[in-house]
């Protein structure tokens, strides 16, 4: 299948969009604590989903799965677990700075980690910085990583500008160092699902074989690769997410139709939805104690399972099609994790003006804002025409 860098841009900017889309389903949770919808939303994201789809599209699929080599398998489940611990401070993330500044910062990292590092450890990074067409999309990554600069400066400019009530009119946790500490960390580590893809190549060459035997297309080869590093990934949020269920008491929150009389919540990790005007919340030390048993509101439980469960599909979807952009972009293939990360903090930042994350700030952070999404698009143009130079013969 012939590179086609243009393809893959189109379909890198579709996974951005569902990235930054993923979290808005989980706004209309009611009821459940952070662990409860989060666990049920990652069932359909990193279990349901891909095994679905993978098993509609690449004819075999467990015969390239149980056969794949198996350091090749280790690898790509290990890296899923490493990630999958930056999944979740990435979910607290956006929780304390909201979804424009959490996505910019934690997705900084992560471009820079998930770029440059699977090349360097392969010991090619020197031979793309030599050609051309390596600079160019060197030169991509690094407009990229300047317009993340600029989105993080209107985050800081937020910061200043805005008081505490106005910051928490719009995300209620706002907390900026927390924030700042969460996101960090959230972002070196989610760069290990690129390591993943990057171990995980003899399970797509499979795959690809597979397809070819079968009349399939070679889109699809990397499918059986998400399947082994969301199982990593959904692993740690599994252990993480029953162990908070079991601490703060919300195990019952899967089955019940109505709110405890009395709820401890862990008053870092745990998320109460309910409006002030519904619950009462009290704030005794580090916990949270819901009081409101006379009135005993009902949780819409159905509701609650479809928006997780859409938030889990969409957030998938960034994969699946990520996946796809992947087989477009030819020899420099690593610079689609730049392609993703861009593609996400530019939706992500038009969601939050959506949303009205930036209300009340000045102009100065206005103008950072459109710099550092002018400097993000830009990125992906760069690193796409990198790519068509490459495909070309540019050296």
């Amino acid at each position: 299948m012939a590179p086609n860098p243009l393809i893959g841009l189109v379909y890198h900017w579709t996974g951005g969009l569902a990235a930054a889309s993923f979290y808005i389903p989980f706004k209309r949770v009611k009821g459940w604590a952070w662990e409860t919808y989060w666990l049920v939303g990652g069932v359909f994201s990193w279990i349901i989903t891909p095994i679905a789809l993978a098993a509609l599209l690449v004819p075999g699929l467990w015969d390239v799965l149980l056969h794949a080599p198996g350091r090749s398998a280790g690898l790509a489940f290990f890296w899923g677990l490493m990630w999958g611990v930056g999944g979740l401070t990435f979910g607290l993330s956006m929780r304390y700075l909201g979804i424009a500044l959490g996505y910019a910062i934690a997705l900084g990292l992560c471009t820079a980690f998930g770029t440059l590092m699977p090349p360097l450890f392969e010991g090619k990074l020197g031979a793309i910085a030599a050609e051309r067409s390596g600079q160019v999309i060197l030169l991509g990554i690094g407009v990229c990583l300047v317009g993340i600069a600029l989105s993080g400066m209107a985050g800081v400019s937020k910061e200043r500008e805005l008081s505490d009530e106005q910051k928490k009119g719009t995300v209620q946790e706002f907390h900026f160092l927390k924030g700042l500490l969460v996101a960090t960390f959230a972002g070196v580590m989610s760069a290990s699902f690129a390591y993943g893809l990057a171990a995980g190549k003899p399970i797509a060459e499979a795959a690809s074989e597979q397809l070819a035997r079968h009349g399939g297309s070679e889109l699809w080869q990397n499918l059986p690769v998400l399947v082994v590093v969301l199982l990593g990934g959904f692993a740690t949020n599994f252990l993480w997410c029953v162990m908070l269920n079991v601490r703060n008491r919300t195990a019952h929150q899967y089955t019940a139709f109505r709110t405890r009389a009395v709820a401890e919540i862990s008053a870092t990790e745990a998320v109460s939805t309910w409006d002030a005007e519904e619950l009462e919340g009290r704030r005794t030390g580090g916990m949270a104690t819901v009081v409101g048993a006379d009135r005993e509101p009902r949780v819409p439980l159905v509701a609650n399972y479809l928006f997780s469960a859409a938030a889990g599909v969409i957030w998938y979807l960034q994969f699946f099609f990520y996946s796809m952009g992947q087989t477009k972009m030819g020899r420099y293939e690593f610079s689609s994790w730049t392609l993703h990360m861009a593609s996400i903090i530019i939706f992500s930042t038009i969601w939050g003006v959506a949303l009205k994350e930036w209300r009340g700030t000045t102009r100065r952070t206005h103008v950072l804002i459109a710099l550092g999404l002018a400097a993000l698009i830009g990125s992906t143009l760069v690193v796409g025409y990198g790519n068509y130079l490459k495909g070309a013969g540019g050296h």
